[in-house]
């Protein structure tokens, strides 16, 4: 695969997942959770739910629910070496990327129709087995186009660089999702057609349709990379497995991102409904969480330059979960304050947002490219798809366990409290990272002669 070298064709592919992760994002934060009308104020079901009652139960939901998203981060696994080994005519990521695509958008909009008025059990699996589908070929598609990250750069610092604009590309289509979504509720469209309205958006995904330039394989062929290590042999399920959960390094860097995300997934997942219980205008407090993002970044990316991966992401991790813990308040405080609160402790946390989006992308692809070295083969796909596996459960955990409960039980308001836990149990784990995670992207001195 040739290597992408100029700066602006970097920035232009680490664009090319906003529309598919937007319809992410509105499927697990928006149309899972309205499903549900617990949780909401009267005045928002018409809008922010399908319809004006429950459409699944609550109990069977939750279990079938956590199911899928650890489903998706086990489909991960055998789907990367199948992504891995692919070779044809028009290449391997190409193909790859189309085969997840396409059907990704059929589940998303058959996600749209109700086969029961009512919270039956067909409703319920309905919606279970289309959720599994959705992330099925959503990680089909994620995957293949994550794995080219370490092969179309041709160094850490181009990594790095691309690393950070799939972030900033991420805090836009939280913009769009947090900040712009509700502006469309505001007018009185139900979420329903307002997730049809941001579908296009996913044709963003054709970018490596165009940058992309892979060799046609013929049959038989091997890899560009086996080749020039005198690999011949395919990269098996077995083998990536191997190489993955022997690099202890990876799995515990998982174990340390996993907690971050139960605290993040619980945030995301649940912000609606607390902010309709709490009263704040969603649509102001979550731009000052996101639209700062793309500014923020850079003033990250220099604490990592000076200090060290490490010392960064613990950071962020501690502004985030005092950002978190004020906004508990926001529950208890006369209604003169609650907006100015809310958007600060919205500011507060946009200093963490984009960075923790970033190490998702940083750390596995430079663990990978390491062991690439080592072994003669590629397998950043299943280094991707172990930290889907520990995402997939950490999200299962936070949207379909702890969130369906607190919503049930009526505590929303704790929300925010245990995702500040979540984050400083992730804080002090991070200092037990090896020193290579810890000083990743810091500058070396040079002696000025």
């Amino acid at each position: 695969m040739e290597k992408i070298t100029k700066r602006s064709r970097l920035l232009l592919y680490g664009c090319s997942g906003v529309g598919v992760n937007m319809l992410n994002l509105i499927v697990g934060t928006y149309l899972c959770s309205a499903l549900i009308i617990e949780g909401f104020k009267k005045v928002d079901v018409g809008f922010w739910t399908y319809s004006d009652k429950t459409l699944v139960i609550a109990a069977l939901w939750s279990i079938l629910a956590f199911a899928t998203k650890v489903f998706d981060g086990l489909i991960d696994v055998p789907m990367s070496p199948f992504i891995d080994n692919l070779r044809t005519k028009w290449g391997r990521r190409k193909p790859a990327i189309l085969m997840g695509f396409i059907p990704m958008l059929i589940t998303y909009v058959l996600f749209l129709f109700i086969p029961d008025d009512g919270a039956t059990v067909r409703n319920t699996v309905w919606f279970a087995v289309l959720l599994g589908l959705f992330y099925l070929f959503y990680t089909m598609t994620m995957l293949a186009y994550y794995a080219t990250f370490s092969e179309v750069t041709e160094t850490e610092s181009d990594l790095l660089f691309l690393s950070n604009v799939k972030s900033v590309c991420d805090v836009i289509y939280f913009i769009l999702g947090f900040a712009l979504l509700p502006v469309f509720i505001s007018l009185k469209m139900n979420i329903r057609t307002v997730a049809l309205i941001f579908m296009p958006l996913s044709l963003t995904m054709m970018i490596p349709m165009v940058l992309l330039k892979e060799k046609a394989y013929k049959k038989g062929e091997v890899p560009e990379e086996q080749t020039e290590n005198k690999v011949k042999d395919k990269l098996t399920l077995a083998t990536a497995l191997s190489c993955s959960f022997k690099n202890k390094t990876l799995i515990f860097w998982m174990f340390v991102a996993a907690i971050m995300n139960v605290g993040l997934q619980l945030f995301l997942s649940g912000i609606n409904e607390f902010f309709s219980t709490a009263g704040i205008n969603m649509t102001f407090v979550m731009a000052s969480a996101f639209a700062p993002v793309p500014f923020t970044m850079p003033l990250y990316s220099k604490v990592v330059q000076k200090k060290g991966l490490g010392f960064g992401y613990r950071y962020v991790l501690l502004v985030f979960s005092v950002g978190m813990s004020i906004m508990f308040f926001c529950n208890n405080v006369p209604k003169s304050i609650l907006l100015p609160l809310a958007m600060f402790c919205g500011l507060l946390v946009s200093f963490s947002i984009g960075a923790f989006f970033s190490v998702s992308y940083t750390v596995p692809s430079f663990l990978a490219a390491e062991e690439s070295k080592k072994i003669g083969r590629n397998i950043a796909s299943m280094y991707f798809a172990v930290q889907g596996l520990f995402e997939g459960v950490a999200t299962g955990l936070a949207s379909s366990v702890i969130l369906v409960y607190l919503k049930r039980k009526g505590y929303i308001s704790y929300m925010t409290i245990i995702v500040a836990a979540a984050c400083m149990l992730a804080f002090v784990l991070t200092f037990f990272l090896p020193k290579k995670v810890i000083m990743m992207g810091k500058e070396e001195k040079t002696d000025k002669k």
